[in-house]
């Protein structure tokens, strides 16, 4: 959200984000040498990175609407399930969008997470169910999109700063000039954790912001 505030004081921000696979799962997980076997649940990091600009002037697309979200923590500790540590803020911060705006689901053409990955993305589903939003016809998450599931066996999908910043300045961007996706809402999902915290066994925290994207 800072890139919003950036505008403040210039015309265009630049904003960017990438990631490394190597770096990322030496970090927060095993080092690659090791060897370890990886759980269903575990996600590949995204060797990648993404950018755009940000104008005050242009023809568009617009950003008509953000949502800064919460730190919800719901006690998940597994690092190799940040999905389902990211799915209940993912959610916070939805409803906290469609009662804001008093939008719904079908406003958007496409919602997009930004790496929940296959188990964080069905989590999600369920948990808006709960709430009364069905969000099944037009969700997707970047994580599930980045990587081919069954021929590169990435388990869970993709994960990493990256994911979101390449799926969205690749396809989804693409979608949007296309005009096949005139109304987008992309909300990025993190995991406030790093190695020192998942090795003393406390929780994963999980935030989320929304972006909503309009032609």
């Amino acid at each position: 959200m800072l890139f919003l505030l950036s505008l403040e004081l210039g015309e265009n921000v630049l904003c960017a984000a990438s990631s490394h696979f190597c770096s990322a799962e030496k970090q927060f997980r095993f080092p690659l040498e090791l060897g370890n076997q990886r759980p269903p649940t575990s996600q590949w990091t995204v060797t990648g990175s993404g950018a755009a600009i940000v104008s005050k002037n242009g023809m568009g697309p617009f950003i008509t609407c953000i949502t800064p979200g919460k730190i919800v923590d719901m006690g998940i500790k597994d690092a190799n399930n940040m999905g389902a540590a990211m799915a209940p803020a993912a959610l916070d911060t939805l409803l906290t969008h469609f009662k804001d705006t008093g939008r719904n689901p079908s406003y958007y053409d496409a919602i997009f997470t930004g790496d929940l990955g296959y188990i964080g993305k069905e989590i999600l589903i369920e948990l808006a169910e709960t709430k009364g939003y069905n969000i099944k016809s037009n969700y997707n998450d970047c994580g599930v999109l980045i990587f081919d599931k069954e021929k590169q066996d990435t388990h869970s999908g993709g994960s990493g700063c990256a994911c979101c910043g390449t799926v969205f300045s690749g396809y989804i961007y693409k979608m949007i000039q296309q005009k096949k996706y005139k109304k987008v809402l992309l909300m990025a999902t993190g995991a406030l954790t790093n190695s020192t915290t998942n090795q003393q066994g406390e929780s994963i925290p999980g935030i989320a912001h929304a972006v909503s994207i309009e032609l």
